[in-house]
């Protein structure tokens, strides 16, 4: 299940948080991929080995550190008693700027995001289409405020943080993945589906969390995962985001050819697009499309194996599993030499090429969009 969601997630693109941020940052497709690949290199070897140190701390001092059951430890509590009992003043003061900046880094791209969806996608479009920049900007302020009130108010009903997480995680991404998935393959794909699949699918997953609080599908405590509720509905909620996908954009229109062409030319994009293909190559004869879904495949997949050895190593290093370090080590040099070769120094002449000019008929006449890099 967890490779299932996984796969789909990441096919559906950066996540519209921080991870877009950092995208939208760049000047070009080239730097964004070069951005996102060095994340890994400087995140996970350091993020891991604070991991792994302090697992094992937690492991050595297990009877000190819980003193209830044994076959029900507070999870919760593992992270702030090693840190408190475990790790030297010094180091504490540093870990703990650390915790607080990467907690600061997460709410401010949330709350910055938050209120561009609320201003520009509901108040400008649906309630005030005309007004001042000034209002939209004081509006952007009242939603921020909004966002951290609602926030911190859902705070004081969470019982566990590792309930919760294990809902957004498992569950609410059910709702979230399918309308993100399709927005790139489909070229039928258009607003109103992208809308009505994420409120299907959130919706679906606050019903299913309501019942199981009230007792009323015990399946989902049982099957195919014991006591996991969380991980159990994700199919139910992503088929279910999905119909409500395919419903709304079926029943309402397609977006302009105009808007289709013009994300197709610059963007080409994999999967069922042949529609907008096909008048995209009679306005631009010269357009060529994205040829290279094998080679991507192949890179996906030393990615994929390349990013685990990042992690693995250093925690095979702080256990002292000298044998399987080596391997890891191995693994991460030979997957960094395939990807060098076969997609870094491929990365300009994929992404960098200057695009030709596309001519894009509507109904007023003709409207030439230059479609540059």
């Amino acid at each position: 299940m967890m490779i299932f969601k996984g796969m789909f997630v990441a096919a559906a693109g950066p996540a519209p948080n921080y991870d877009m941020q950092r995208i939208l940052s760049t000047r070009s497709p080239v730097e964004a991929a070069k951005m996102n690949s060095l994340v890994s290199v400087v995140l996970n070897p350091t993020r891991y080995f604070m991991a792994a140190g302090l697992a094992v701390l937690a492991l050595t001092n297990f009877d000190s550190l819980y003193k209830s059951s044994i076959t029900s430890p507070d999870f919760e509590a593992i992270l702030p008693e090693v840190l408190a009992h475990y790790v030297p003043i010094g180091l504490l003061g540093l870990l703990m700027a650390g915790f607080i900046a990467a907690f600061m880094s997460n709410f401010a791209a949330t709350v910055n995001a938050a209120p561009a969806y609320i201003v520009n996608d509901i108040y400008k479009r649906y309630i005030n289409k005309n007004a001042e920049p000034k209002v939209y900007v004081r509006m952007s302020y009242i939603a921020s405020v909004a966002v951290v009130i609602v926030g911190i108010t859902f705070g004081f009903f969470v019982e566990s943080i590792n309930q919760i997480a294990l809902w957004i995680v498992a569950s609410l991404w059910g709702g979230y993945t399918a309308a993100n998935v399709l927005k790139w393959y489909w070229w039928r794909f258009n607003g109103y589906g992208y809308f009505w699949g994420m409120v299907s699918g959130i919706a679906t997953s606050l019903i299913l969390l309501l019942l199981d609080k009230l007792n009323l599908i015990p399946f989902l405590n049982n099957w195919p995962l014991p006591a996991n509720p969380s991980m159990n509905s994700f199919p139910l909620i992503f088929l279910i985001s999905i119909i409500g996908c395919f419903v709304a954009a079926l029943l309402t229109k397609p977006e302009s050819d105009e808007v289709l062409m013009k994300f197709y030319h610059n963007v080409r994009p994999w999967g069922f697009w042949k529609p907008v293909y096909q008048k995209v190559v009679k306005a631009d004869p010269q357009f060529i499309a994205n040829k290279n879904f094998k080679r991507d495949m192949f890179n996906i997949l030393v990615g994929i194996t390349w990013q685990i050895s990042l992690m693995a190593t250093p925690v095979f290093l702080v256990i002292r599993e000298y044998t399987s370090l080596i391997i890891s080590i191995a693994i991460l040099v030979v997957t960094s030499v395939i990807l060098k070769f076969n997609w870094w120094n491929k990365l300009e002449a994929t992404y960098g090429e200057k695009r030709s000019e596309l001519k894009i008929p509507v109904a007023e006449g003709e409207t030439t969009l230059a479609i540059e890099k």
